[in-house]
């Protein structure tokens, strides 16, 4: 049997209590006796810690909360109308899905995060610069920079737990099984199992998000009723995978997950390719330039005068000579210098190039 482990999250029976995320909190202290904080502490103290969203008062994933419980409320068929018929909520214990593909593991220049015996990503907390790197780089958007710490968190899927033989805390509060701990071999297993009962008793929007296990159905309820889904394999798959009811979007996962640097080739190409473009662009560039100067050098030595330019009228037998300015005469030798040398480069110049 593979040493991985994971959990499996089976949105179906999730009543939203939030047990998962208390459990994560007290487990994952600050310090002894100190649990994970709220992002605003004195909002919870104050009661005013609301989001507005539905039952929802923690919103996000963040680095003080590694659990997030996803409330979504549908009401009616087309939420753009007063029709309330059919309504549904919808509700999902998210946190980071320790992908095997892990974009976060292939950016990360310290080595900070790491693939662990049990297959999850942990983070080496002393090791962490800061750099901020995997935030980007996660396409879940699940990791967070801690501005207390200086440093990014996340679920570890409660490494310290693991090792000492115990299963994740999240799972062990769970009042309903949503969320089970096991071999991630046996959890797709069982996944596969709770997918064909749910289709059997005619709830077919049933399907498996991160695995694909071969599950097709159809959106029985909601906005999206009469949607096809079927069982979707994202970064290679997921050790916390889910039991999804609707479309992926409407649980805030991509429906075609891909990691950054992916586009690194892609984008690699293009690049190759521009530069190759532009290099022949300033070839070309060049070449016309040193072919207008030769064609100038032409033209001038072809001019009566041999300076480019023909000989001016006053030059011309029986023409009257110029008056000399006044101040001509007194002007210093070096002044007529600077003059003389300033008429012989402006009557060197082609006429064409003017």
């Amino acid at each position: 049997m593979s040493d991985l482990r994971g959990m499996f999250v089976d949105t179906s029976i999730c009543t939203g209590c939030k047990a998962c995320q208390v459990a994560c909190k007290q487990w994952n202290e600050m310090a002894p006796g100190v649990p994970l904080p709220m992002e605003d502490e004195a909002a919870v103290r104050e009661h005013r810690a609301f989001t507005g969203n539905s039952y929802d008062n923690t919103s996000h994933l963040s680095a003080t909360n590694w659990r997030h419980v996803k409330f979504i409320e549908q009401i009616g068929p087309d939420p753009s109308t007063s029709d309330r018929s059919d309504p549904r909520w919808l509700m999902m214990s998210d946190s980071c899905k320790h992908c095997v593909q892990a974009g976060c593991l292939e950016v990360c220049p310290t080595g900070a995060l790491y693939r662990t015996q049990f297959g999850s990503v942990d983070i080496h907390q002393d090791v962490c610069i800061g750099c901020r790197y995997c935030v980007g780089a996660c396409p879940f958007g699940v990791i967070a920079f801690n501005n207390r710490t200086g440093r990014v968190n996340k679920c570890i899927l409660c490494q310290d737990r693991l090792e000492v033989g115990m299963g994740t805390a999240c799972a062990k509060a769970c009042p309903t099984s949503s969320l089970t701990f096991g071999a991630v071999d046996d959890l797709k297993a069982m996944a596969n199992d709770r997918v064909k009962a749910l289709h059997a008793r005619g709830q077919s929007d049933a399907y498996i998000y991160g695995w694909d296990l071969g599950n097709t159905g159809k959106i029985t309820a909601g906005p999206n009723k009469g949607t096809a889904v079927q069982d979707v394999e994202v970064v290679g798959g997921l050790n916390v995978f889910y039991l999804l009811l609707d479309k992926p979007e409407v649980y805030g996962l991509p429906a075609h997950a891909a990691l950054p640097q992916r586009n690194f080739v892609p984008s690699a190409g293009v690049a190759l390719i521009s530069a190759a473009v532009l290099g022949v662009a300033g070839l070309a560039a060049f070449r016309r330039d040193r072919t207008g100067g030769d064609q100038c050098r032409l033209s001038t030595s072809s001019h009566p005068n041999g300076n480019g330019r023909s000989p001016s009228p006053s030059s011309s037998p029986g023409s009257r000579p110029a008056r000399t300015p006044p101040w001509a005469s007194s002007t210093s030798p070096a002044t007529r210098t600077i003059n003389r040398s300033r008429t012989d480069s402006a009557s060197s110049r082609c006429p064409s190039c003017s």
